[in-house]
């Protein structure tokens, strides 16, 4: 057997680190060509050492001068070390790779996330913002190059499994057939039952205590104000080409059923399981193969019960700006993303209460509504993208 040979965007993250936690389990199977992080140097340093990486990307040269400076002293040659945006676009398009980790949080992950696609490999795709601001372009050249595409979100993980079967991932134009809706659970984060007067006064470490999974502190946020399941219903429609009203969100409190798909004979397939990111990446990886994750049993008994019922858009307002900024169209869904990472970064930094991040996002929404705003291109998404950061970033700290 040939080893796949990876390129993991973001692997200092949790995403990053569950990757190479399924990929140590099968030596035989993966081999680690590059590696990508932001910040944490001396852990990309100490997993660069351990993979074998031959290529690392870091933001620029403060940061390589950390890398070097965390090198294991034992003889291990260095990787080759680029630097900046550039770099990590140059690791998801490296000639010797065939699958890519897409993992890079916001819309910093978009334009190497696009490499991949462009280049025709296998991208493993845990980077929402590629389809929220860049969903007809990513998909239109994932179909041009013939890529591999298989999401790594659970929730969409598990739509793809439920879906009719197929040895090759795809990117439809239209429904697949048989299918009447996508149901997309969420667990309501750790806010569900809080009184909703209360919310104007909760603090980042609430917002980040989520009850189920494990996450970074931006993605947690977006859990808690459900802004994260809205733009999950973005993704979904351009995945599996499915339109809006053909969405439906569900609360289900346990996270243990991940999504799910209804036929039109009534039948409704669901993809279960322990809410651990490894089972997503073990089978993106694997695909169409099924391989070890390392995620234990589920004991349906002990569980007892699974809960479902409908979202309080009252409570969750974010979930119902993210359909209709799906409806009004792309340029819209790139003002709500961009809007809420500088509105969660105000929160997290404690300049901006929670509710304030929906505020934000409506401000922007209605502000760039009327501007004809051309998105056909990653130079005119990115232009957009910067904008509304600058709008917000002047408005955050009311």
């Amino acid at each position: 057997m040939t080893p796949r040979c990876l390129c993991i965007l973001g692997a200092t993250g949790s995403i990053g680190e569950s990757t190479l936690d399924v990929v140590r389990r099968h030596p035989e199977r993966f081999q680690v060509y590059a590696l990508s992080a932001h910040s944490r140097m001396e852990r990309l340093a100490e997993l660069a050492a351990q993979t074998g990486a031959k290529l690392v990307a870091v933001p620029d040269d403060a940061a390589r001068l950390r890398f070097i400076a965390a090198w294991p002293a034992s003889g291990i040659p260095l990787p080759e070390i680029l630097l900046g945006p550039e770099a990590l676009e140059a690791c998801a398009s490296a000639d010797q790779v065939d699958t890519v980790m897409a993992a890079i949080v916001g819309a910093a992950g978009l334009p190497s996330a696009l490499a991949a696609a462009r280049a025709g490999k296998r991208v493993l795709l845990a980077n929402k913002e590629a389809l929220v601001a860049a969903g007809g372009l990513f998909m239109q050249a994932v179909r041009d190059t013939g890529a591999e595409l298989l999401p790594i979100d659970s929730e969409h993980n598990a739509i793809f499994q439920c879906l009719p079967q197929t040895d090759k991932a795809f990117a439809p134009h239209m429904p697949a057939p048989g299918v009447r809706r996508l149901l997309l659970t969420a667990s309501g984060g750790p806010f569900r039952t809080l009184p909703i007067e209360q919310l104007a006064q909760v603090t980042p470490d609430q917002a980040c205590a989520h009850p189920n999974w494990e996450m970074g502190r931006k993605i947690s946020v977006d859990s808690a104000t459900m802004l994260n399941k809205g733009l999950e219903v973005i993704e979904a429609h351009w995945l599996f080409a499915m339109p809006p009203d053909r969405i439906q969100v569900v609360i289900h409190p346990q996270s243990m059923v991940h999504s799910m798909v209804e036929y039109d004979d009534g039948s409704i397939l669901a993809q279960l399981g322990q809410p651990d990111m490894r089972t997503p990446i073990a089978y993106g990886l694997g695909f169409p193969e099924r391989i070890d994750s390392g995620v234990g049993l589920l004991d349906l008994a002990t569980l007892g019960r699974l809960d479902f019922e409908p979202p309080d858009l009252q409570r969750f307002p974010c979930l119902a700006l993210s359909f209709q900024a799906l409806r009004s169209g792309q340029d819209a869904c790139i003002v709500l993303n961009a809007a809420n990472e500088v509105a969660v970064a105000g929160f997290l930094a404690q300049r901006l209460p929670f509710t304030g991040i929906t505020r934000c996002i409506e401000e922007s929404l209605s502000h760039f509504q009327s501007r004809a705003h051309p998105v056909d291109a990653l130079d005119a998404i990115l232009d957009l993208d910067a904008q509304v950061r600058r709008y917000v970033a002047g408005r955050a700290g009311r």
